[in-house]
């Protein structure tokens, strides 16, 4: 059994050493009420833009304005009085941006070169040298879908699943399972939290970063979370939006 104060992160001299993290339970009853308030303020606030979003999707594209796929998360247990985290899958929520039915087999085969570092694969697939660590050039990609990405836009709807308790306003983001399978195996302590919105690493490198960079940004906010460092992050999301750069 995996125990909440087994919580780790790599020492930055020796990637093979780990250091523990310390027990959280009223960080953690604090973050849910701040999920919950945060949440349901900003869907009131931004429900106008919500229903406009849905409209100019909806008219470029007929059909559903919502995109739920499959993620991996984790959740808080408990086994007597011993928390874990244990890792689940759940419905995440976005705003439509690609064509329907999209084959998800290029991004697929993307993720497996940003994992292995292959920069010859990843060019290939882009169609050229570019220097964000995602799938700018992506042909699956409806005509409003780019500002939506580029401005986190299509992301909105994950508020949703924060009310619900899949996810936190703040924490790494919810990865795929056909990427999680090709994790290395201390890819998978990023699991060891409820993935969230936004991030450290959304607001530090977004898209500029390579995949090892983006894992361990997300295990030294797993380390060093609180209230404070949550509150951070949420302030800086809106300016890292906004300044959309390492955005695509």
């Amino acid at each position: 059994m995996r125990r909440e104060i087994e919580l780790f992160t790599f020492h930055e001299d020796n990637p093979n050493v780990l250091r523990l993290v310390g027990n959280r339970s009223m960080y953690y009853i604090i973050k849910r009420m701040t999920d919950i308030v945060i949440a349901s303020v900003l869907l009131v606030f931004l429900l106008p833009l919500m229903i406009l979003v849905s409209l100019l999707i909806f008219v470029y594209s007929p059909g559903p304005v919502f995109f739920i796929q499959e993620r991996v998360g984790a959740k808080r247990q408990f086994r007597g009085k011993n928390p874990y985290w244990k890792k689940v899958n759940f419905r995440c929520i976005k705003f439509r941006t690609m064509k329907i039915n999209a084959d998800s087999s290029i991004h697929q085969a993307y993720v497996k070169a940003l994992i292995s570092n292959d920069e010859a694969t990843m060019t290939a697939l882009q169609g050229a040298q570019v220097k964000p660590r995602k799938l700018v050039n992506d042909p699956r990609i409806i005509g409003p879908g780019k500002i939506l990405r580029k401005l986190s836009i299509d992301e909105l709807p994950q508020l949703f699943n924060v009310l619900l308790g899949d996810m936190s306003l703040v924490g790494p983001r919810p990865a795929i399972p056909y990427e999680v399978e090709m994790y290395k195996p201390w890819h998978r302590q990023r699991l060891q939290a409820l993935p969230g919105i936004t991030g450290l690493q959304q607001v530090t490198a977004r898209c500029t970063a390579d995949f090892d960079e983006q894992v361990r940004l997300d295990l030294e906010y797993i380390e060093k979370q609180s209230f404070w460092l949550d509150l951070k992050i949420i302030f800086k999301t809106p300016f890292a939006v906004f300044s959309v750069k390492g955005a695509y």
